[in-house]
């Protein structure tokens, strides 16, 4: 279901006043693991038996880890993360192993490629890992996980099904979530928390990223070779801004949501295009996949422990890494690799600088930090990275300005830039001080954002991250 869609506010409607009916921590579990799987299976039933495998499998390590001897608790881990990656590799990586090594025609080449994508397998597949890891790194006496085997289950099953963030994240760690079950009362209901974390994810995804989809469409091969320069790099920095309003608008919904059943998810997103270098970028851009990928891959490695060339090298695996969990393309890979060559060259120059780089030029590297992510979103936007290539060429020898459509598409694209750069100068604003005047401001910033989402809609599609 889309967040969006009638069919999903009505599942809502059903499932908020049945939540709150049964009054039962553990009947409350039961109302969301079956509204959650209600939701998973909507338009495509087949697929929640895979998630229930998931399920399935992560319960019988968890338990197994639990009711081991602490010789035997690391291979029972070991086992729960090889068939955790190994469920992701295949119905995730065996298209692209299949494009790589098969000839065109070969039928193992033809099976590969017509594995289908399961939705939300690369955030389920996390959250799992992040099940098993928490439970074999616990310490006797702490354990977040229940000890009743019923209770187990529907915790589990609630940690990794949990509706609100099933399909696009957050990335929920079992250590933050866990602990938080247990029996909701409607009067604890933050309201103004999850009405303003609702009311601008859906004005970031239903007014701005939903119309700028319309626009940044002609991104396609082969609709860009008939572009002018002008527009081509319109279009890029409108995909900037569309990206960004499509997952940040899903992160703050599944914020909201998770809030109205009394379920507090981290932030997911931190104000990223204000950023001034590449480091600060992941420490606001889709924060729980980077705190992920630090907690269980780049402080495992070594972190920056080992040396400085040992640290680069642990920066550009995990941001490789970072790269192909997003998806089964080369490309990925690419924009991944790009970043950790960024991360790298940008720690190499501040250890060897003498000297702080000054405040006064701050605006400068804000702009090339963002110039530098919105040439990379083309990565993104074209998975098949020859497409990539002629895009880039295109810029390069195309007339720069063909018509009068060029000025309209470069216009209507800055006119939903607009809401997001006030969206972080508005940031900035209550960061230095200018708290006091932004508060008695935001009731009637709110109904106006509230307002546009009924008159200025886009037309309704996926979300971005939906693909990953």
């Amino acid at each position: 279901m889309l967040f969006t869609s009638p069919e999903f506010f009505a599942l809502l409607a059903c499932t908020f006043l049945l939540y709150y009916l049964v009054g039962k921590a553990q009947l409350q579990k039961i109302v969301l693991v079956i509204s959650s799987f209600t939701f998973y299976a909507w338009n495509f039933p087949k697929l929640l038996a895979l998630l229930c495998v998931s399920i399935l499998i992560n319960i019988l390590t968890v338990k197994a880890i639990k009711q081991s001897k602490a010789s035997q608790r690391y291979w029972w881990a070991t086992l729960g993360v090889v068939i955790n990656l190994g469920i992701l590799a295949f119905f995730k990586y065996s298209p692209l192993l299949g494009r790589t090594f098969f000839e065109s025609g070969s039928s193992v080449g033809e099976y590969l490629m017509g594995i289908p994508l399961p939705i939300g397998i690369s955030f389920f597949t996390f959250q799992g890992l992040s099940l098993v890891v928490d439970t074999y790194r616990a310490k006797d006496g702490d354990d977040n996980l229940p000890e009743h085997t019923g209770s187990l289950v529907e915790s589990i099953a609630l940690y990794i099904a949990f509706f609100p963030q099933l399909i696009a994240g957050p990335i929920v760690k079992a250590y933050e979530f866990l602990p938080q079950i247990a029996k909701k009362a409607f009067r604890d209901i933050d309201w103004e928390y999850c009405v303003k974390q609702l009311i601008v994810g859906y004005f970031l995804k239903m007014v701005i990223a939903d119309n700028l989809k319309d626009h940044t469409f002609w991104m396609q091969y082969p609709y860009f070779m008939e572009l002018s320069g002008l527009n081509l790099l319109a279009l890029l920095m409108g995909y900037s801004m569309q990206i960004f309003a499509d997952f940040a608008g899903y992160s703050l919904i599944a914020l909201g949501l998770a809030g109205l059943f009394g379920y507090r998810l981290r932030d997911n997103f931190m104000f990223p295009y204000i950023s001034a270098s590449f480091s600060e970028f992941w420490r606001r851009w889709h924060i729980s996949l980077s705190t992920f990928l630090r907690e269980y891959l780049y402080i495992p490695l070594g972190g920056n422990r080992k040396g400085k060339v040992r640290t680069y090298l642990n920066l550009m695996l995990t941001m490789v890494l970072g790269g192909f969990w997003h998806g089964a393309a080369w490309s990925y890979a690419v924009w991944g690799a790009a970043h950790g060559i960024a991360l790298a060259l940008e720690r190499f120059v501040n250890d060897a600088l003498p000297f702080q780089w000054p405040k006064a030029i701050r605006f400068v590297k804000i702009i090339f930090i963002f110039s530098v992510v919105t040439l990379l979103w083309l990565l993104f936007r074209l998975p098949a990275f020859s497409e990539v290539l002629l895009y880039l060429s295109q810029i390069k020898n195309a007339p720069f300005f063909k018509g009068v459509n060029d000025l309209n598409t470069a216009f209507f694209i800055s006119m939903y830039a607009l809401p997001i750069l006030a969206y972080h100068g508005w940031y900035l604003l209550k960061e230095t001080g200018s708290k006091e005047w932004t508060v008695k401001l935001e009731p009637l910033l709110y109904a106006g954002l509230l307002f546009m989402i009924l008159v200025n809609s886009g037309s309704s599609g996926s979300f971005i991250y939906f693909q990953f």
